[in-house]
């Protein structure tokens, strides 16, 4: 996209850049300015600047003589002291993403331990223990293996079809011409580029809505809050809980609360079988796993006690990956609210400070 930009943490080796790409360098290295001029690099200013200037059918650019002829403001106490703001903003959001994936990777790491590995069957085999559980936790668990279809798995676990255990639903695009299908805007409706980009499992709000007429059109409706949606095509493979009500498009296939499996659980159990997943996808345009190909897959299925202790733990994680994501997006929208100022200076410095507060 032209007009973006990066900084390139020191810590990374330089390497070549592509013809596209233009690499600053500060003969005098002053850090105040290097962080301004990456901000003003980042204001709606100047991707107004970049797509004026955009030229080209195939292949849309920007001259280098385009670029170096943008007029940087000048650098001024309110700017610098912006500037400080809008670090401080950064910082506070690349934390919480930070936390969030260490959150994730945890419950991760705790649903591969149970119900791959098999941790705390092992351990009681060899009349151990389990690590890091309580006595109450580890009775739920058998101390043996049985043969099943899948291989060797905890005595008394079932194997079933993902269509036993989990409703699947999918979803459709009203008319875009017809403008009663869109307004009023009031219903959440999703399309999988809702979800590209997303650093958590988490979506907060929906690019569109739908009108009452439009959300009529879409046979599965209103999914509740706690669905979880899993892009089938265009990518395959997103993953979130929704944390509103909302209806779908067709490229997903959603799985909404209530079912033998709970959302929280399919979606560690996505995550860690999606290879698998996409190995039955098909398709000449764009491949693509339909429910018809997703239902009959086969799933190792715990005891209910087992699957409960396991979101008992997991879910005080993703309440947390939940409020963690919020407070970045309202980071973000601070954020984008005080880059044209940056430029402009129309908002004055105590107004920024009470915004931050």
């Amino acid at each position: 996209m032209i007009g973006s930009v990066a900084r390139v943490p020191e810590s990374v080796p330089s390497g070549r850049l592509t013809q596209d790409t233009v690499k600053l360098q500060f003969l005098q290295p002053n850090k105040e300015i290097e962080n301004y001029l990456y901000w003003v690099l980042r204001s709606p200013q100047y991707r107004e600047y970049c797509a004026g200037r955009a030229m080209g059918s195939a292949v849309v650019a920007m001259s280098r003589e385009d670029f170096l002829s943008y007029e940087v403001p000048p650098f001024t106490s309110f700017r610098s002291n912006t500037v400080d703001l809008l670090e401080e903003i950064e910082k506070r959001e690349r934390l919480l993403r930070e936390t969030n994936a260490t959150l994730e990777a945890i419950a991760q790491a705790l649903f591969k331990s149970w119900f791959v590995n098999f941790d705390p069957v092992r351990a009681k085999q060899e009349e151990r223990a389990p690590e890091g559980m309580d006595e109450t936790t580890a009775a739920l668990f058998p101390d043996g293996f049985e043969e099943s279809q899948l291989g060797l798995v905890p005595k008394g676990w079932r194997v079933l079809s993902l269509g036993e255990v989990v409703d699947t639903v999918g979803g459709a695009t009203p008319d875009t011409k017809e403008p009663d299908f869109w307004d009023p805007a009031e219903f959440c409706w999703t399309t999988p580029k809702d979800l590209s980009g997303m650093q958590a499992p988490v979506l907060l709000s929906t690019e569109r809505k739908l009108s009452a007429k439009g959300l009529a059109k879409i046979s599965s409706g209103l999914l509740p809050t706690g669905t979880l949606l899993m892009s089938s095509r265009a990518p395959i493979g997103y993953l979130a809980i929704a944390q509103t009500r909302l209806a779908i498009n067709q490229g997903y296939i959603a799985m909404p609360p209530g079912s033998t499996l709970p959302p929280l659980y399919m979606l560690f159990w996505c995550r860690q079988n999606m290879e698998g997943i996409k190995a039955r996808a098909n398709g000449s345009t764009f491949m693509e796993i339909s429910k018809k190909a997703f239902r009959p897959i086969p799933i190792l299925v715990p005891p209910g006690s087992v699957i409960q202790a396991f979101t008992d733990v997991v879910a005080a994680l993703f309440d947390q990956i939940v409020e963690n994501e919020k407070q970045a997006q309202t980071l973000a929208e601070l954020r984008d609210a005080l880059l044209p100022r940056l430029i402009s200076g129309q908002l004055r410095l105590p107004e920024v400070e009470a915004l931050v507060a």
